[in-house]
């Protein structure tokens, strides 16, 4: 067998606040972090936030291997490893001297790697940094430099959307959707490959047409109804499948993703809403991922006045479905009732930490501006009764070091189809308006 050549890998910061085990997803190869990294990671230790957890997580992990040698000749991460190294800080190359700026830390973790390639001719060094600019930084000087890939998902094209279509179905099988029970068994249809779990289904013949979702329970292929929630009335397909997803109790864990304009967050609102009697609470949530990458304080202000830009849109879906009645409707009532006694809580993301999670229906909009690791942490602290929604789209992405396959949303659901629990639905057709629909298709 063929030995793989010897690779030794040096690590941006942002690779390891994005995941703190980074450092046992590199097989038998050698890792070096350049002393700069833990300046950088000392700066993230204190604080609530995902980023404050993996600075942490790693100087704890580094400091169980530390010995005299990480500093000189590296150290075992474990028996079937390669070795970790910590990188004093160097003399900047005298090829770097002239294109690159002694003052950025990002030179200088591309000063560590440049000189390792010089200094080891034999061994292929990496640069695995989630900044696209340091990376093409590196590759204009000739070094090999990647993304880190580990919780990447395979190929975006393929990933699951939720539903099928079931062309030149028997009428005889379309009819018998219509007839109580109101199902048919999943091998009447002989599909392949097999139906997930909760996967969704369109079966047509000419004009004869019915909605079914495959039932994990029952093992049958149940007829999903067109059923408004709170007033809102699904307007195609894939919306009538999302509200059959999101108002079952049976679907704990549930993602709807789509486009600007498709229906996401409102009919998430709007199901919470019309199912509120079975939870204690609602929290509707979203990441603040300022734009352009500028930290909170740049913006003027104090604290409410800072996130109601980022808050704003949730309160205006909220608004649909409140104007959809007259301000002395019950319903209308019951919206603001809610609001007041706090079980409709609208919040940024990080100010629900540490919340009981328990009876809980939650909705996290704008989830692909997660990262996996922080899609896990608000799943595992789901308490009994809770019922767990992502929304977002997937192509649209405003944090910095997360692209369409490495966010957390685009990752949830690649792991998560199949299971029993859990649906999704992504939604392709816009429903604001044709101008909206236009300039989302052609702009």
């Amino acid at each position: 067998m063929t030995k793989r050549a010897q690779k030794c890998f040096v690590l941006d910061t942002n690779v390891i606040l994005h995941d703190s085990s980074c450092i046992h997803h590199f097989q038998e190869h050698d890792i070096v972090i350049p002393i700069f990294v833990l300046e950088e990671l000392d700066q993230f230790k204190k604080g609530n936030d995902t980023l404050n957890f993996h600075a942490r997580e790693f100087l704890r992990s580094l400091d169980s291997l530390s010995g005299d040698r990480l500093f000189d000749g590296g150290i075992k991460i474990s028996p079937n490893s390669g070795r970790i190294t910590v990188k004093l800080e160097q003399e900047f190359h005298p090829d770097l001297t002239n294109s690159f700026s002694l003052q950025k830390t990002d030179h200088h973790i591309l000063n560590t790697a440049y000189l390792l390639s010089k200094q080891k001719p034999d061994t292929q060094i990496i640069l695995v940094t989630k900044d696209v600019n340091l990376r093409m930084k590196a590759k204009a000087i000739g070094l090999m430099a990647q993304d880190y890939t580990s919780d990447h998902v395979r190929d975006i094209s393929t990933l699951y959307t939720g539903k099928r279509v079931a062309e030149e179905v028997p009428k005889e099988i379309i009819d018998r959707m219509y007839q109580d029970p109101f199902e048919i068994d999943i091998d009447d249809l002989n599909l392949k490959p097999a139906m997930l779990p909760n996967e969704f289904l369109i079966l047509r013949n000419n004009k004869k047409s019915a909605l079914a979702r495959f039932s994990p329970i029952k093992r049958a292929v149940c007829r999903v109804d067109k059923a408004d929630a709170y007033g809102i009335k699904p307007r195609n397909a894939e919306q009538t499948f999302a509200l059959d997803a999101l108002m079952d109790p049976d679907v704990q864990l549930a993602t709807v993703t789509g486009k600007s304009g498709t229906g996401k967050t409102l009919l998430a609102l709007a199901a919470a809403l019309e199912k509120k009697k079975f939870y204690r609470q609602i929290f509707i949530a979203r990441p603040i991922v300022p734009l352009s990458n500028k930290d909170m304080g740049f913006l003027p202000g104090d604290i409410p006045a800072k996130l109601d830009p980022y808050m704003q849109p949730l309160y205006d879906n909220l608004a649909v479905i409140q104007n959809l009645y007259s301000e002395r409707d019950a319903r209308h009532l019951k919206i603001r009732e809610l609001l007041e006694d706090e079980k409709l809580v609208i919040s940024p993301l990080s100010y629900i930490r540490g919340r009981s999670l328990v009876k809980i229906y939650f909705i996290v909009d704008e989830a692909q501006n997660l990262t996996p690791h922080e899609v896990k942490t608000i799943i595992t602290r789901a308490g009994e009764g809770t019922k767990v929604v992502f929304t977002g789209d997937i192509f649209q992405i405003d944090h910095p070091y997360l692209d369409t396959l490495s966010n957390g949303l685009s990752h949830l659901i690649e792991k998560m189809q199949g299971q029993p629990i859990y649906a999704h639905i992504n939604l392709e057709k816009g429903e604001r308006s044709e101008l909206a629909e236009l300039a989302s298709n052609l702009l």
